[in-house]
């Protein structure tokens, strides 16, 4: 059981630290333009949104809180 937990912790601990740079960010930081950026910028948004939802549900977040936290929790990753 502390095995899983401590896997449980470490996979968290990465997905957080790799959406604590924004889509957008790494975009800029890539000198990205035209259809490569918006190529970037979906794919981006896709895995961020993968995360965001395998987050709520490590939460066990449910109906409006589930939607709450998915919602900020895309708008804080993807960036502007």
């Amino acid at each position: 059981m502390t095995k899983v937990f401590s896997l449980v912790l470490a996979l968290s601990f990465c997905a957080s630290t790799a959406m604590a740079e924004t889509c957008h960010s790494r975009a800029t930081d890539k000198n990205l333009h035209g259809a490569a950026l918006t190529s970037f910028m979906k794919k981006c948004v896709r895995e961020t949104g993968g995360t965001c939802s395998s987050l709520a549900a490590d939460k066990k977040l449910h109906g409006a809180a589930k939607t709450s936290f998915e919602n900020k929790c895309l708008r804080d990753n993807i960036g502007n």
